[in-house]
């Protein structure tokens, strides 16, 4: 089900997560205390990541990455917790499509809770296949922001299929709102030039942006077609050749590709 928080979810976990009756696992209290510890950081840059490890360690998943919008479809990993969770996300980028896409667009949680098989396979076709390839059949997608524009999402990754019990959302919103606050704090610090330690995390987080925007110009110029054009074209030759729209951004910035065929 997309766009809607579950009422109810299966409870139980494989061998290695919590389980029903493992009390610091499933007390609500615990549950709160690590979402605290995790918020209680000096440095608000350190928020989102420790946040994200909050999800990993306290819920029935597998996986997590934070990413940050940069409009027209493009956007930056900021963290992830493990390189299954890097490359779901780069795979969703290159392709401009998946769950994570389709929170940033709608600005509502989108859950797929079985991409191996059914409507959220249906939905997304090609990047299912990829999240299967991975190990992936599992994703949860939390816009970050406002109820009007998502800056991002937080990403949860399961590898094996099946909705998000109540008890994990509980915790996992709650976690994505913490984020966003984090994330809209340290932009607010950047506009007033307040911190300097701000504006240098964020140029870091959206340095594989610009690549994709020098890239995309040069497409535009080339082909005199509009940003959305150039864009569809360079995620369409890096789904291609196999690589990342990235990696295929660094090749048109240094004339290796041109696009032509």
């Amino acid at each position: 089900m997309d766009s809607q928080r579950p009422e109810s979810g299966p409870e139980g976990a494989p061998p290695g997560r919590w389980a029903p009756g493992t009390p610091e696992r499933t007390d609500g209290a615990a549950l709160q205390r690590a979402l605290a510890e995790a918020i209680d950081a000096s440095d608000p840059r350190e928020v989102p990541a420790r946040l994200c490890r909050a999800c990993v360690d306290n819920l029935d998943i597998t996986g997590a990455s934070v990413s940050l919008s940069g409009g027209s479809g493009l956007r930056a990993l900021w963290w992830s917790s493990d390189t299954v969770a890097g490359q779901l996300a780069e795979a969703q980028y290159t392709l401009g499509d998946g769950p994570c896409q389709s929170a940033l667009s709608l600005v509502a949680p989108v859950l797929a809770n079985d991409l191996g098989s059914g409507p959220d396979a249906e939905r997304w076709p090609v990047f299912a296949q990829r999240a299967v390839e991975l190990g992936v059949r599992a994703v949860f997608s939390l816009p970050l922001g406002s109820e009007a524009l998502a800056i991002g999402t937080l990403d949860l990754y399961r590898s094996r299929p099946g909705p998000l019990s109540a008890r994990d959302m509980s915790f996992a919103f709650p976690a994505g709102d913490a984020i966003t606050f984090a994330l809209l704090r340290l932009q607010a610090d950047d506009a007033s030039g307040a911190d300097e330690r701000a504006a240098s995390w964020l140029g870091a987080a959206e340095e594989e942006h610009q690549e994709v925007y020098y890239a995309t110009g040069m497409i535009m110029m080339r082909f005199q077609e509009g940003s959305s054009y150039a864009l569809a074209r360079l995620r369409a030759y890096a789904f291609a050749e196999g690589r990342t729209v990235t990696e295929v951004a660094r090749d048109v910035i240094a004339r290796r590709v041109t696009l032509d065929e």
